[in-house]
């Protein structure tokens, strides 16, 4: 197949979406098809270009470990605020469109959220092209930018709904990351006919168990310390006052052998510091900043825990954070500060310790409990491992996608709701 793929986000950027398009495009140019993405230049979360890239209204392209990678121009802005936000999204949408008219026409057209007008890329050129479209939900737009409070406008939050179903509506196929996505699609239009979940998951040889690394904890003044950590974008919608809290209420206790290390960028990155110099914590709360995906594997490895947390929001019960799959394969323990399906899944691994989410008291008890009880620690990784390699292998989720999406572009009945966890278990 000749496969087109729009993704806001893809390496090096090292957010979830860019991650979960390269490891299952990669799979699929491996099995011999042709893959070409639509994406920027790398510049998330600050908005400010990687090094060795132009931002440029000619597309840059490259190939990437098989796939076809073309890097159209955007306006650039942080991960912050909303109009210039708005308008980097609506300027993806534009070129990407701009961009797709000069490839040649693809036997079917994927487009993942976030953000919204990727996916709204995929429908303008699925007409263009005639090509069935599949469209994959990882976030649900406009609610979850209202939830964090980045948008408040009435008028504009009611267009965008009106986008939202009309999207889901245009598309041949729907893929959700999970039930919580599924449902609130389905409360929104009937789609019940082509709507399917498949999960995220993990490459298992990449993320597997290892040693700490002691440069890595020498250099960030972790060693002899029970570090918890978090991995993963620093921004409105995770909530990581908690930690800073968490951090004052252990000082208060003296227990100074527990440190938090926050790994990533966003845009509460800097006002998060300055909150942990003001209480008093800034020792105990370390900020390496942006790291290379390549060392995710050595982070994980180098933490006793990981804290996984979002704010307390009804809407946000729905998400299925990335971040989990490669902590458990990791066979490391996570604090679970996320509610619904998220939570009951690693809770049914034997891999997590639940807290409620935004309160610094819950944490500090999770924490405490992990670090008081070593044994407790590797019982709950080794579980988790276990069941990462069991439910959510990355080649077998890949084999799944592309099975569905030869389907869609054959025109054939695709997987109902049904029979993809009877795949899944198959796989």
């Amino acid at each position: 197949m000749r496969i087109l793929f729009f993704s806001h986000y893809f390496p090096p950027e090292v957010n979830a979406p860019a991650s979960r398009t390269y490891e299952h495009c990669v799979r699929w140019a491996r099995a011999g098809h042709d893959v070409t993405v639509v994406t920027c230049a790398p510049n998330c979360p600050d908005g400010v270009l990687f090094e060795g890239y132009r931002n440029r209204l000619r597309p840059q392209v490259e190939m990437v470990d098989g796939i076809e990678v073309v890097r159209v121009w955007t306006y650039l802005a942080p991960n912050s605020g909303t109009a210039k936000r708005i308008l980097n999204f609506l300027s993806y949408m534009a070129t990407a469109v701009l961009a797709s008219l000069r490839l040649p026409r693809p036997d079917v057209i994927l487009a993942t959220s976030p953000q919204f007008f990727c996916g709204w890329a995929g429908v303008l050129t699925s007409r263009l092209k005639r090509a069935p479209l599949v469209l994959e939900i990882r976030d649900i737009w406009p609610e979850s930018i209202q939830a964090v409070g980045a948008l408040r406008n009435g008028r504009l939050l009611r267009v965008l709904e009106r986008l939202e179903r009309r999207m889901y509506l245009a598309a041949d196929h729907i893929v959700a990351v999970g039930d919580g996505y599924r449902d609130s699609i389905l409360g929104k239009v009937n789609v019940a006919d082509r709507i399917s979940v498949i999960m995220n998951g993990v490459d298992l040889e990449r993320f597997k168990p290892m040693p700490p690394d002691p440069d890595f904890l020498r250099q960030w003044g972790l060693e002899g310390k029970f570090v918890c950590s978090y991995v993963g974008t620093v921004g409105m919608a995770h909530g990581l006052e908690v930690v800073i809290e968490a951090a004052r209420l252990l000082r208060a206790k003296g227990r100074e052998d527990i440190r938090f290390c926050l790994v990533g960028d966003g845009a509460r990155r800097r006002g998060l510091e300055e909150e942990a110099r003001q209480a008093g914590v800034a020792d105990m709360v370390v900020f390496t900043g942006r790291l290379p995906k390549e060392a995710m594997p050595a982070v994980l490895a180098s933490s006793d825990a990981c804290l996984v947390h979002l704010k307390k929001c009804e809407l946000f019960g729905t998400v299925i954070p990335s971040k989990m799959f490669e902590t458990m394969a990791m066979a490391r323990p996570i604090i679970m500060g996320v509610q619904g399906q998220a939570r009951d899944l690693v809770i049914r691994a034997g891999a997590a310790v639940a807290m409620e989410p935004d309160s610094a008291d819950s944490l500090l008890a999770a924490v405490e409990g992990l670090a008081n009880y070593p044994s407790s620690v590797k019982q709950r990784g080794q579980s988790g491992r276990q069941y990462a390699r069991e439910h959510f292998s990355r080649d077998a989720f890949a084999r799944i996608y592309l099975e569905l999406i030869g389907r869609i572009a054959a025109k054939d009945e695709p997987f109902t709701a049904d029979e993809l966890p009877k795949q899944r278990r198959a796989a």
